[in-house]
């Protein structure tokens, strides 16, 4: 779900504020410039290792860890669907209680979230473990349906290490789950955002535009037209969004009013610089020219974003800054580069297929058809057991299967015998 950058008005008694309805002291300006600047620093980690990884993610050759790609339709869809789910979630508060449905939720995003920093934290502890570490590997099926008619469910492979960065995990997700505590909030939400970049993948810069366009309206709206977003933010107890405290200056560890920003303004654009960076080690030229010009250009929106939120004291939506200036200057960079047709030519999805065999090369084979298929198959398949040649084989496979040919194929036969035996007598 996407939210906008919000930021408790100081001084106001709002939603997550003290439960006695007394008004907050006012932060101070170092615990204002403290917390927008960990905001924005907290935003640009899991953009860019993201961006990092979502390239050796695409490169990889097992296809359980094969990226979910975004198309056109589904681009054009996303901000529909965000908006039922905005508005569904914004319902259930107005009409049920607020305490039993973010319980149900914390214990969804437990186990996500353990997943997710599972999975983010991995690459990280492999360097810690010894080099005589027993590793062990693991695999977790769930099929459905029995014979030639099963299914997979679920197919998990996983090894030592990782059971040892899962344990990890679940002391950070019990200390969510019991505390609420801002920093394993953040801890998840850096996790997700990660994950969400590496492995959501648009297909072109085409799809990245409609979906960055059909979201920049979905936020303006749901921000400036109605309070739906802001709400549902400050009342959904999950780690959906970036939170740091004003007062964190005063009150240490237990402060308690947060600016925060939706997990949404940060995975949303992600993922499309995440595509530049591809599109810019598609070109072969050892620059990373569009990754450097959109990474920039993201941090020029949300500063411009918590400026203008500073400035009007009203929660903002970051992407109504975000979207103009990640599309509009790297495509500024493309004019002037003269690369506009490469880049919205561009197609990742050949990209994120590495596994599929390819013919790269028409072999030179003389022979019969049949044994040219052999060859190709060869060179696609790898080498293979040769067939036994002996002269009966070779006959049934060459021999036509129609009775009538077979017929016909005998009767030649028997005529050029016939003719050979009338030249010898002559």
């Amino acid at each position: 779900m996407d939210s906008a950058l919000s930021d408790p008005h100081n001084g106001s008694a709002e939603a997550g504020g003290p439960a006695n309805g007394k008004t907050r002291p006012p932060s101070t300006p170092e615990g204002i410039a403290l917390a927008y600047g960990s905001l924005l620093l907290m935003a640009l980690l899991p953009i860019f290792f993201g961006a990092l990884r979502s390239v050796r993610c695409a490169r990889g050759k097992n296809a359980s860890d094969m990226p979910e790609t975004i198309t056109s339709r589904d681009a054009a869809r996303f901000p529909i669907v965000a908006s039922c789910a905005l508005l569904g979630l914004y319902l259930f508060f107005k009409i049920f209680s607020q305490e039993y449905i973010n319980l149900l939720l914390s214990m969804y995003f437990f186990v996500l979230g353990i997943l997710a920093l599972s999975h983010t934290i991995s690459p990280f502890m492999n360097r810690f473990f010894p080099v005589n570490f027993p590793n062990r590997q693991y695999q977790l099926l769930f099929t459905q349906g029995s014979g030639e008619n099963k299914e997979e469910i679920i197919n998990y492979e996983f090894d030592t290490k990782d059971l040892v960065c899962l344990g990890l995990s679940s002391i950070v997700g019990v200390w969510y789950l019991l505390r609420k505590h801002w920093i394993a909030n953040n801890l998840f939400g850096l996790a997700f955002s990660l994950n969400g970049v590496e492995l959501l993948h648009l297909n072109n810069v085409s799809t990245g535009c409609i979906l960055l366009g059909g979201l920049f309206i979905y936020d303006v709206f749901w921000v400036f037209g109605t309070n739906v977003m802001v709400t549902v933010a400050k009342s959904f107890e999950a780690p959906i969004k970036l939170v740091f405290p004003q007062d964190l200056l005063e009150k240490g560890l237990e402060a308690d009013n947060f600016a925060m920003l939706g997990l949404g303004d940060v995975v949303i654009p992600g993922i499309f610089i995440a595509l530049l960076l591809r599109f810019d080690i598609s070109l072969k030229k050892n620059t990373h020219t569009y990754f450097y010009t959109s990474f920039a250009a993201y941090i020029f929106g949300l500063g411009l974003t918590i400026f203008i939120m500073h400035i009007f004291k009203h929660a903002q939506p970051a992407l109504l800054y975000l979207v103009p200036a990640c599309i509009g200057f790297p495509i500024l960079v493309a004019l002037a580069k003269g690369e506009v047709t490469e880049m919205f030519s561009y197609e990742s999805s050949a990209e994120i297929l590495p596994h599929t065999p390819r013919l790269t090369h028409f072999p030179t084979v003389s022979g019969s058809p049949a044994s040219l298929a052999d060859s190709m198959q060869q060179k696609l398949a790898g080498p293979r057991r040769r067939r036994p040649q002996n002269p009966s084989a070779i006959y049934e496979e060459s021999s036509p299967k129609d009775p009538a040919a077979v017929t016909e194929s005998k009767e030649g036969t028997e005529a050029s015998a016939s003719k050979g035996l009338e030249k010898k007598e002559k």
